[in-house]
């Protein structure tokens, strides 16, 4: 994952998985949403499932991301990222802390955390060394409970201040994104966006980018 104010302004889609799904099944729908447009990094989120299953899944999906120079993010389990392979990991406050997931990981993985809309959480993660803060939820979702609601001011104020990306989570979808790009966004992270866009996939990515390429920073 590349720093989106230190090189290409670009923001990018940050793909995060369904919270439960069939790995053989939805490697087709990950792959269609891959060919059709930029897309910064896949996260693989799934939760209440053993660690075989987790395994299971990122030998299914890596390969597709690694044919397409996509990094994959493991959600919570540094080891098992170490373990598969994977590019990264990402924590939240309540997972393994940032500074044991970085020793587990090592240097040349990637580690982001959740910041949700604290704007001293994201401090303490930078400094720490992560390559990326999350705020979040910007929007209503489904796909977790809402306990922290952030302001889109909280972007603008990150992307002015700091090299490090952000990444912006919660409800987003091609409709509503238009403003997280304009403040500042790196990455919008996309659930139900893409998986429940209906057209598909492919279809949500294209709008997604289109959406991108259309609006202008602050």
């Amino acid at each position: 994952m590349t720093d989106g104010n230190g090189g290409d302004d670009r923001c990018l889609l940050y793909l995060v998985t369904p919270p439960a799904f069939d790995p053989g099944t939805f490697a087709g729908d990950l792959a269609a949403a891959l060919d059709a447009g930029p897309v910064g990094a896949v996260q693989l989120r799934l939760k209440d499932v053993s660690g075989d299953d987790v395994r299971r899944a990122a030998e299914a999906l890596l390969p597709l991301c690694r044919d397409r120079g996509v990094p994959l993010i493991m959600n919570d389990h540094p080891t098992l990222a170490v373990e598969t392979d994977c590019d990264g990991v990402h924590v939240g406050q309540g997972d393994t802390p940032y500074k044991e997931a970085r020793k587990i990981v090592g240097a040349d993985r990637v580690v982001g955390v959740t910041c949700h809309a604290s704007r001293h959480l994201a401090m303490e993660a930078a400094e720490a060394g992560a390559d990326y803060v999350a705020f979040g939820a910007f929007f209503p979702t489904g796909t977790k409970e809402v306990v922290h609601q952030a302001e889109i001011d909280i972007l603008r104020w990150w992307s002015e201040l700091f090299v490090v990306p952000c990444v912006a989570i919660g409800g987003i979808t091609a409709d509503n994104c238009a403003p997280l790009v304009a403040a500042g966004a790196d990455f919008l992270a996309v659930v139900s966006g893409v998986w429940q866009h209906p057209d598909g996939p492919a279809a949500a990515v294209r709008t997604f980018n289109k959406v991108i390429a259309e609006t202008p920073r602050d």
